[in-house]
Order: C-alpha cells, then structure tokens, then sequence
C-alpha cells in the first residue's frame, strides 16, 4: 500500500504517524520545461493499527523532512533538500527549506544554505505557496493523491475495487526546483523523515520506489528503513523470500525480481514526461497495477482503483484537503 504505515504491523515508524513517508513523485513542470515538481508526502491522517484518525499537527518539530538526489548512478546522495517545522506564537506551524551539496549531502543534519524561511503551513483548503527566486514551497494538508483498496489488500489481494484513499488527507511537502539545481541530466531521488527526540538524529523511515513495505517483517522492517539504498543488495534475499511465497517463483526468478525493485531509488530524468516506473512519478501513475503483477506473479494484476480526480493543474497539484483543521487546534 505504497509506504502508508511503513513502521512494524501497519503501524507507524517510532510510533509516530508524522514520522511515516507516503509516497514520492517527480514530474516535470507542466507549464515549464525547464523545473521540475519533487512532492514528498508524510503523516497519513488515518491509521490501520491503531485504527482512526491522527494527530491534526502537520509536521513534528523534532523531525528532519529530506529530498536525497544522487547525481552520478552510485545510490549516495550528491544533493540534499531539508525541511524542518517549528510552531508559531499562533499555533500553527512555520517551515525551512535548506539545501546542501556534496560530501555533506550523503550524512546527516539540518544544515545547509538557507532557501525558504518562515513558510506558513496550510491546515485549511487554501494552499500557502511561498515563492523565492527559482524555487516555490508548499507545506501542509492535502488530499492523499495515492489510490488503492487497501482493505482488499489486507483480506489476502481479494480486491472490491473500493478506493480506501478516496476521502483521506496527508501532509504534503511540494517542491518546484529548477532543474539546473537537480545536479546531471539523470538523477536517482529518494525521501527520509529523521527523528531528533532523544537529541540525535535517528532515519525513522525511507523510500522511493511505492509498495516496497510488504516484503519486510520485525527486525528486517527496521533494518530496511534505517538503511541506505548504497546498501540494498543486502536486502535481495529478503525480497526474494517474499516474492517466492507471495508468487510461487522459483529461487531464480525471485532473486532477479527483487533486483529490479532494489535499490529503493527513483530514476527521473526532467527532460523526459514522467511515467513509473521509467521515468520519475506523476500524481496519476497508478503504480499499483505495476506492482501486484510483480507480487504476484501474474495472479494478480490490479485493483480496480484508479486516480483520484481533485488533483490541480497548477501548483501545488495536490487537492485540497478533506478536513479543515484550523491552525488554532493544532498543538504547539
């Protein structure tokens, strides 16, 4: 179910649903070849265990939001986005954007060249677009773009073609970047959320590629997500096993499977439209039809969900968001 309830049982990395990456998208600009959209969506604002709603508070203060780009095919970042939030006298919340590139961009802080300061968060239907030089910023509510029966998949992939994202909202980080900015012509991009609770920065979970939370279990859920995708390969039996159960695939077919879905790093080339798993990712890509024909081995080919329509065409492209939650209810 993309990285929705990534953490152990379908539950949240560190027990916090603001720590949980969604899902990852870029796409170049409609309106302008030369940018492209990276979207990093965090926080899903329902949960399956425990079941019901999450914390209105968009972002956790004590958390690090990170775009990794690798610029030279090696699956170590060569540049890096942050976001950190902090709350407002008004009990909202405010983000920074920074930026840093080279060595520094592979390990891990919140350091980096200041682009964007003090950006409102959205928590209503209004989306805040705070704008500097090449770059614009959004953060906040939206409407969940991903699709998919969920239920159907947790009652062994018997899918009713019931969309359990229809009437969702996530916490969405947009990001249009001129493409000068993006490093080569061909980039490999994944997304982090890091925990700073206990005073250290601790990786609470990552990604790229959607639906690659189902092959892992207990001590290798953890492993995974705390892992670099320079060190995926580690990861192959792991995925091979799965797929041997999930697919009834021979040893062989499982283990060269599992080597097209690792590293966790998504392939996006600006000059090229965006289509998963090709090239990049786009708000409509129903990556969901690629995957189970994978998981399954042909038995399954798809759910029967298909994109959702409060998309925008214009920035920040996310819908608006289904609850309003009114910057006055969220805790500092």
């Amino acid at each position: 179910m993309s990285h929705h309830y990534s953490g152990p049982d379908f539950g949240f990395p560190h027990g916090d649903a603001r720590l949980d990456l969604t899902d990852l998208y870029a796409f170049p600009k409609p309106e302008d070849v030369g940018k492209s959209i990276l979207i990093m969506n965090v926080h899903p604002s329902a949960g399956l265990s425990p079941a019901g709603p999450t914390t209105d508070e968009p972002f956790l203060t004590e958390a690090l939001y990170e775009l990794k780009i690798d610029t030279d095919g090696d699956a170590v970042a060569d540049i890096a986005y942050r976001m950190r939030f902090t709350s407002d006298k008004n009990g909202g919340q405010t983000g920074t954007l920074r930026r840093v590139q080279g060595t520094q961009a592979a390990g891990t802080g919140d350091g980096g060249q200041t682009i964007i300061e003090g950006a409102p968060v959205s928590t209503a239907r209004d989306a805040h677009v705070t704008s500097t030089g090449d770059y614009r910023f959004f953060a906040g509510w939206r409407s969940d773009p991903f699709f998919f029966d969920t239920l159907g998949a947790v009652n062994n992939l018997q899918f009713t073609g019931v969309d359990y994202f229809a009437d969702k909202d996530v916490c969405s980080i947009v990001l249009e970047v001129p493409n000068s900015a993006l490093g080569s012509k061909k980039i490999g991009l994944w997304a982090r959320t890091l925990d700073g609770a206990s005073g250290k920065w601790m990786q609470a979970d990552r990604g790229a590629r959607p639906n690659q939370t189902p092959f892992l279990a207990g001590e290798q859920n953890a492993a995974y997500l705390s892992a670099e995708p320079a060190d995926d390969a580690r990861f192959i039996p792991v995925f091979a096993h799965a797929l041997e159960h999930t697919g009834s695939y021979t040893q062989t077919e499982a283990t060269r499977v599992a080597g097209i879905l690792l590293p966790d790093v998504l392939h996006y080339d600006p000059t090229r439209p965006a289509s998963y798993p090709d090239n990049g990712r786009a708000l409509t890509d129903d990556v969901v039809d690629f995957f189970l024909p994978l998981l399954t081995n042909g038995k399954v080919t798809r759910d029967n969900v298909g994109p959702h329509t409060d998309l925008l065409t214009s920035f920040p492209y996310v819908g608006s968001p289904h609850k309003i939650r009114s910057a006055e209810g969220v805790a500092a």
